[in-house]
């Protein structure tokens, strides 16, 4: 259900990022916020995660995880988009 509250957030992350469980880790924290997206893996070593849903609930899902991995992120840059597609789970993509 979307609706004009409704904000997507495309993040990309850097650092040692890929097999440490970034995307499990990602999707299993997104269970406990009411958000929806993905998160894969970039051939150039980065971790991309679109989330969208209430701003509010991007921003401390966003903040949740940035916690909860911060010993491996270096950096990170996001941007607020207009929802690219219609989503309604949080999925791994391969």
């Amino acid at each position: 259900m979307t609706s004009h509250m409704d904000q997507s957030k495309l993040v990309h992350y850097c650092g040692s990022v890929q097999g440490v469980g970034f995307r499990f880790t990602a999707r299993g924290l997104a269970q406990r916020f009411a958000v929806t997206g993905y998160v894969r893996n970039l051939p150039d070593g980065r971790v991309e995660v679109l989330a969208c849903g209430d701003k509010k609930e991007v921003q401390a899902y966003l903040e949740a995880l940035r916690n909860s991995m911060r010993d491996y992120i270096a950096d990170e840059s996001g941007t607020w988009i207009a929802s690219p597609e219609t989503l309604t789970t949080f999925d791994i993509r391969f």
